[in-house]
């Protein structure tokens, strides 16, 4: 598992999960300071060693000592040592103490996190800072560090790191020290090794459900030893040719916004074209709903694919929640990275989008009676994965949303971040968001614990595969996806699970840097080409199945195909049927 946030945890981000759990305690305090410090910076801080820490201005308080602090014991390392190790890696009296705990390979690390820079613009910082979702971050790292002989205010380190983004060396380890408005710094140990252990429980339950999956993915296959199994490659293109057109579509009256407004939609609607042979009337349809922050170019690959294969595809971009909302709110000209009606619009926006393209496929003589609208799949990657979840009658939990977000500041699961904007919701715009002309729902890295709960889950009666990777930090695998499969009540149901994948492993673009924030590879993960083929044949086969009817694509549906495609770095596993008996863990809050 790798971290992908700056904020959350006060362990080095630059090293997997697991990595980061072998490194604290035996570095000690030394390893818990720079962790701490480095989970002020950006996700995209790199460590260089060109960096020459800073002189603090002489006329600015700055951080001088910093205090690490053990219940009621407290040491001190002067920040000059930690300057003079960044810079030539010589260790003074203070942090040889500490050191004899390390190995080399450790210090390295260490060193590396004080070296590390954020290439991101202030106001970029700034924007994000502000926003309820950086705040609730910003709290959660003032559980551990703050000013010496204050309260935990995050006030204090927002001002930091924005001013320390500003300054022309930019955002490092000491330029925000430098801008700590305080004369000393309290690390408080005890807080921060209780949240190690609460990630490190966090990872040994995640390891025991995916164990349990692997074991029950070898039973399903050997129970089916006896059937062939398939051999069509279903990553190869289709006998169509997709053709894409682009429209423009104008809700001007949406229900569920309040006061209603205007709400415009840019669709890409990619339709088979003939090749190899005709192409059949009544083409089965196929909606690609995008994560958060991200864009209707980011399914691209599957949208092509699934076209080649005799669906039409629609690919809406939900204008609350999209790259450029982002965008809006590094700006500053949107106040947060996306607002709790979104919740409602997006699956609105599915909605509304059929009922436009019904209407035009009747009035369109190049649409008439070409498009099946009452056979609908639909396909959502995290927040998109919510949407699908939602279209296929999945219902908005009030009473998992107000349980499960009393405590922010303690949570390791980001996602609640934006789950429970939810919560903030009137009671009359979040019922009905099914949509009955969806049969099928796949989603990917879906957020799911505390918007749904299992009420919410346990209502999707269509056929529905969730798909998850164990590596995935923005909405943990274990918490969203994995316990929330064993919810599920309907007959069709499937759990495909990608050993090492992360939320971001089956985006295009994404390992090329593409996007308004471009993802360090080291929180992609090991080889997303691949996670994009599983996506692509897999997707193929349950939308066959289900949506075109196909009934003899169902093979591939299988713990023994999931085996046949399954690659390395990224194992693939693939299972009808798990309980939370199996799973060995300790249940979830989110359980209602």
């Amino acid at each position: 598992m790798r971290c992908p946030s700056p904020f959350p945890l006060c362990v080095p981000t630059q090293l997997s999960l697991s990595a980061s759990l072998r490194l604290t305690p035996k570095v000690g305090w030394l390893g818990l300071i720079a962790g701490c410090l480095l989970s002020t910076l950006a996700p995209v801080a790199r460590a260089t060693s060109t960096i020459e820490p800073p002189n603090c201005s002489s006329d600015q308080v700055s951080v001088e000592q910093i205090y690490v602090t053990y219940g009621i014991l407290e040491r001190s390392v002067p920040v000059k040592e930690l300057k003079a190790y960044a810079r030539d890696g010589t260790m003074g009296e203070y942090l040889s103490v500490y050191a004899r705990y390390a190995g080399a390979e450790e210090l390295k690390q260490i060193r590396n996190i004080l070296q590390a820079k954020a290439d991101l613009r202030h106001e970029v910082i700034a924007n994000f800072l502000y926003s309820p979702q950086g705040i609730e971050l910003l709290k959660r790292v003032g559980q551990v560090i703050k000013p010496k002989s204050y309260q935990s205010d995050y006030r204090f380190i927002r001002g930091a790191v924005i001013e320390a983004a500003a300054d022309p060396q930019g955002l490092t380890v000491f330029n925000f020290l430098c801008h700590f408005r305080s004369r000393g710094l309290q690390v408080d140990v005890q807080r921060g090794l209780s949240i190690v252990g609460t990630l490190e429980n966090l990872i040994t339950q995640t390891q025991k459900a995916s164990a349990a999956i692997v074991q029950q993915s070898q039973r399903e296959r050997s129970t089916n030893n006896g059937r062939s199994q398939p051999t069509a490659d279903l990553n190869l293109a289709g006998p169509f040719t997709p053709e894409k057109q682009t429209l423009t579509l104008i809700d001007s009256s949406r229900q569920g916004l309040t006061p209603p407004a205007s709400r415009r939609l840019e669709v890409d609607v990619y339709l088979p074209t003939r090749r190899q042979r005709p192409v059949p009337n009544r083409l089965p349809v196929i909606v690609i709903s995008h994560g958060l922050a991200s864009d209707r170019k980011t399914f691209t690959y599957l949208a092509q694919h699934l076209a080649s294969h005799g669906f039409a595809v629609l690919v809406p971009e939900h204008p609350g929640s999209n790259a450029r909302q982002l965008a809006a709110l590094f700006r500053g000209t949107a106040s947060e990275v996306s607002e709790p009606s979104e919740f409602v619009n997006r699956p609105l926006d599915i909605t509304f989008l059929l009922n436009e393209i019904e209407r035009q496929a009747r009035d369109t003589v190049g649409l008439r009676g070409r498009l099946n609208l009452q056979q609908i799949g639909v396909i959502g990657q995290s927040f998109g994965g919510y949407t699908a979840l939602a279209l296929g009658g999945a219902a908005i939990n009030e009473k998992a949303l107000q349980k499960d977000c009393r405590d922010l500041e303690n949570t390791l699961n980001l996602s609640l971040l934006l789950q429970c904007r939810a919560a903030k919701l009137p009671l009359t715009e979040i019922a009905g968001l099914q949509d009955k002309r969806v049969k099928a729902v796949i989603a990917l890295n879906p957020i799911t614990s505390a918007v749904f709960g299992q009420t919410g889950i346990s209502q999707i009666q269509v056929p529905t595969m969730i798909m998850t990777g164990n590596a995935d930090t923005i909405a943990p695998s274990l918490w969203e996806q994995i316990q929330p499969f064993t919810w599920l009540t309907t007959p069709n149901r499937y759990l495909v699970m990608m050993d090492g994948g992360t939320h971001f492993s089956a985006l295009s673009g994404v390992d090329r840097g593409a996007g308004v924030l471009p993802i360090p590879i080291e929180v992609v993960g090991p080889n997303p080409a691949i996670a994009r083929r599983y996506v692509s044949a897999l997707s193929l086969a349950f939308f066959k199945t289900y949506v075109a009817n196909q009934a003899n694509y169902r093979a591939y549906l299988s713990a023994g195909y999931a085996n046949q495609i399954s690659e390395s770095p990224l194992p693939l596993s693939l299972v009808r049927s798990l309980t939370t008996d199996q799973l060995a863990i300790e249940a979830t809050p989110n359980a209602q």
